[in-house]
């Protein structure tokens, strides 16, 4: 799989800089990355050396010399662009080729469970804390999610209804009709973007168009060097899985649910007074009566029948 211009990241860049100083056995791995990258980065540093013919020591060196902290460092940088460059068929042609069919459930859950601790290491806590105050600071929050992201922002803006006022969940039929929707936006308001890979850009149009309207930004991706942050103060990194057909977004909903809960705990009485009014409507209009029919009621109801 040769990586072609369109598929240029910070670590290809880094291998063409220094591609002319390397000696022979570093541009043995250059030129196997650059071919091979989806394969490459689920090797350990021995076993890449082994593929590829040099030492283990050779391939550190490589490493240090492209700029990174050693090989796990290089091999974060490798996991970038596999995430951001592989597509659905190659993604699943990847996922397949690591585990059978009997590992599946035990090697997904697993995954997620992995996703979610990582995230736990890495999040920024300054910047949930000043997500968190921001919101609570706006006169409007706007939310937007594209394709896979579309849950995510439609959940949160469920949940943050029922907390702020003046929440929209941008509609992203198109990109004309997500500008219509923004057209009010200004300095008081907040927007959210959410867009994990392959990214979309109506979401990094969207965010531009905010910005440039001196509105504040928070977003929720898998990397620092995700583009929608290029507009972003307020940035949230949930990480994601990189190779599968599915989008693994649990990471993401976990660090969604933190939000909410932190800003219920800080509107605890008007999230109160919302949700008993709710009942009381609910309760008006029979809304839940037929979803909590309990075992007993469902047999008395059939034996009149």
């Amino acid at each position: 799989m040769e990586v072609t211009e369109t598929t240029t990241n910070e670590l290809i860049l880094r291998i063409e800089e220094k591609y002319e100083k390397m000696s022979k056995g570093q541009r043995k791995l250059a030129d196997y990355i650059r071919e091979n990258y989806d394969k490459a980065v689920f090797l350990t540093a021995a076993r890449l050396g082994e593929t590829v013919g040099v030492s283990e020591s050779t391939v550190v060196r490589f490493a240090i010399q492209l700029g990174y902290k050693g090989y796990p460092g290089f091999q974060k940088a490798l996991e970038e662009l596999v995430r951001t460059k592989l597509n659905s068929i190659q993604r699943m042609e990847v996922t397949y080729g690591r585990i059978s069919q009997s590992e599946i459930l035990e090697s997904v859950l697993q995954s997620d469970i992995d996703k979610i601790k990582q995230t736990l290491s890495d999040i920024d806590h300054k910047a949930f804390n000043l997500a968190v105050e921001t919101i609570l600071s706006s006169r409007r929050i706007y939310v937007v999610g594209i394709r896979s992201c579309a849950p995510l922002a439609s959940f949160l803006g469920y949940y943050l209804n029922l907390i702020c006022e003046n929440v929209s969940v941008v509609d992203t039929a198109s990109s004309s009709e997500i500008f219509e929707q923004l057209i009010r936006i200004s300095e008081k308001d907040v927007i959210i973007g959410i867009s994990f890979p392959r990214y979309s850009m109506r979401t990094l149009k969207a965010l531009e168009f905010a910005s440039n309207r001196q509105a504040k930004v928070i977003t929720l991706t898998d990397s620092v060097h995700s583009p929608i942050n290029l507009y972003s103060s307020c940035n949230l990194i949930a990480r994601s899985d990189m190779a599968s057909i599915v989008d693994s977004l649990t990471a993401p909903l976990s660090v969604i649910n933190a939000l909410v809960v932190a800003l219920c705990m800080k509107k605890q009485k008007e999230v109160v007074s919302t949700l008993e009014m709710l009942e009381r409507i609910w309760g008006e209009y029979k809304v839940y009566s037929r979803d909590e029919l309990s075992p007993a009621d469902a047999s008395f109801t059939e034996a009149e029948e």
